[in-house]
């Protein structure tokens, strides 16, 4: 089973010098806990909802006074639409992170795979173990 048969289609995205309330307002719109962030066309971070309590609040910062860019996490992971969804898996499993970009083979961000995505399309074994290694952290 390839990627680009599990994954949502479309990403809604982020410049770094977006304001984090605009942030915050684009995942309540899409219903996600993550956004991308893009700069000339080329993706350079991710903002997630942690991020921006962890980075912002439990330091004691302004979140209407900071951007994207200063919250982002800038060590991107992402997985090819076309490569095999055990694989993105891995990459998931192996950086513990819930959430990837997909790109095409022109290096577009073309959807996102989510834990949910490969729950609800993928064989419930790799789903399972899936959850337990991305989860391992908290045990």
């Amino acid at each position: 089973m390839k990627v680009k048969d599990v994954m949502h289609d479309g990403v809604a995205w982020v410049e770094p010098d977006t304001l984090l309330a605009k942030v915050a307002e684009t995942m309540r719109d899409e219903d996600v806990g993550s956004i991308p962030v893009g700069k000339d066309d080329r993706l350079v971070g991710m903002v997630t909802d942690r991020d921006i309590t962890i980075r912002t609040l439990a330091d004691g910062k302004d979140p209407l006074q900071l951007t994207a860019g200063e919250v982002m996490t800038d060590e991107i992971f992402y997985c090819a639409a076309d490569e095999e969804v055990e694989d993105a898996v891995r990459i998931m499993e192996n950086n513990e992170i819930r959430r990837l970009p997909v790109i095409d083979h022109d290096k577009r961000m073309v959807g996102m795979l989510s834990m949910g995505d490969v729950a609800a399309r993928a064989p419930a074994s790799l789903s399972s173990e899936m959850l337990k290694a991305v989860s391992a952290h908290h045990a």
